[in-house]
């Protein structure tokens, strides 16, 4: 296709249209009002590094010239992959796409999206579904009152306890909170900084770099909400979280560990949990990571999955390597997550498994 195509019109009364390598200006916008998740924002994509000018953009409108769903998508050969994450998609949406990707490219074979949550059903391709990853999403309620008082009663009193006595103990204790362009770059460093200090002690190695730590800092700067609490004019913990739409996306707490008796870092979140029903929001989201907190503050698990759909299934015989590439790396997850819930000292069995898969890879 060169340019846009034109609308395609499906029995539903949804037409599609196609822009070869280019993404439209109304499509920020549209992404944000659609989709509220920060994963399918063009900011996050752009920090990022994952736009560039091969970029083509899928959009279908209903009837009414609502635009009903938007796929940012790359040609790599014979896949097409759809870079924007996190939304949900469901039968439809996926076939609609598929088949328009299909009829516009003769040498595509595979479709595939990332970390989607979808339940599909009957599809008429053949295709792959494994969960990659997880998000657990707080529903927030009108006020902080409610939240407070929808807590476990073990989770309420630890954090009354816990709040109570650090502002008893530290006369100097302070929340506070800086949005977008007001986050400097040394408050995203000293949290970053917390974070790998409490890792480090736990005997893990630290998930944020340098390169990572610009990126948090350029993101935080045009969408962050960052809580922050002050000891003696220091900050002591610290949540950077990013809003899209009217919803929040946590991306890293964390506390000094020389306040591991006063559970700062949980404080911090709760703390900001409450801003963010102040300030309105819908859903606060804790991202992956099967940690406690998350549920007892009230995070629900909502699954995340690898999706990939093939043109045929003479397609799906001859791209095999990638079928078991696929296949296997769903059983590796499942397989982590099984060792992880069940005994933590299967932990050097698994590290075992993925050095090994590792070498075999390359």
């Amino acid at each position: 296709m060169n340019g846009s195509s034109p609308g395609v019109s499906f029995p539903e009364q949804i037409s599609v249209t196609c822009y070869e390598a280019e993404i439209p200006s109304f499509i920020e916008a549209e992404m944000d009002r659609l989709y509220q998740n920060v994963f399918s924002s063009l900011d996050q994509l752009r920090t990022h590094g994952r736009l560039s000018d091969k970029i083509s953009t899928y959009v279908a409108r209903s009837k009414s010239d609502k635009i009903v769903a938007i796929f940012l998508f790359q040609r790599d050969g014979a896949t097409v992959r759809v870079i924007n994450e996190g939304m949900e998609i469901g039968s439809v949406a996926v076939t609609r796409f598929a088949r328009t990707i299909f009829d516009a490219y003769s040498a595509v074979s595979v479709i595939a999206f990332h970390a989607v949550r979808t339940a599909i059903g009957g599809i008429p391709f053949p295709h792959q579904r494994f969960n990659c990853s997880e998000d657990f999403v707080l529903t927030l309620p009108g006020t902080a009152a409610e939240y407070l008082a929808g807590l476990g009663a073990s989770t309420r009193s630890y954090i009354k306890r816990y709040l109570n006595r650090a502002r008893r103990v530290f006369s100097s204790f302070l929340y506070q909170v800086v949005e977008k362009e007001e986050v400097s770059e040394q408050l995203v460093h000293d949290i970053v900084h917390m974070n790998k200090a409490r890792m480090q002690g736990k005997g893990k190695v630290p998930g944020i770099d340098n390169d990572e730590t610009g990126r948090l800092f350029r993101l935080a700067q045009l969408r962050g909400l960052t809580g922050v609490v002050m000891i003696d004019g220091r900050p002591c913990a610290g949540v950077i979280t990013y809003r899209s739409g009217m919803n929040y996306f946590m991306e890293v707490v964390a506390h000094d560990p020389a306040y591991d008796d006063y559970r700062l870092g949980t404080l911090c979140c709760y703390l900001t949990i409450c801003e963010c029903i102040a300030r309105g929001g819908k859903e606060f989201h804790f991202l992956w990571g099967r940690n406690d907190y998350k549920s007892r503050l009230g995070g629900v698990r909502r699954d995340l999955d690898d999706l990939v759909v093939y043109r045929s299934p003479a397609q799906w015989r001859r791209n095999c390597r990638l079928v078991l590439r696929t296949s296997f790396h769903g059983r590796l997850r499942q397989a982590k997550l099984w060792l992880g819930k069940n005994d933590p000292h299967h932990r050097p069995v698994l590290e075992a498994i993925v050095r090994k898969v590792r070498a075999l890879k390359r």
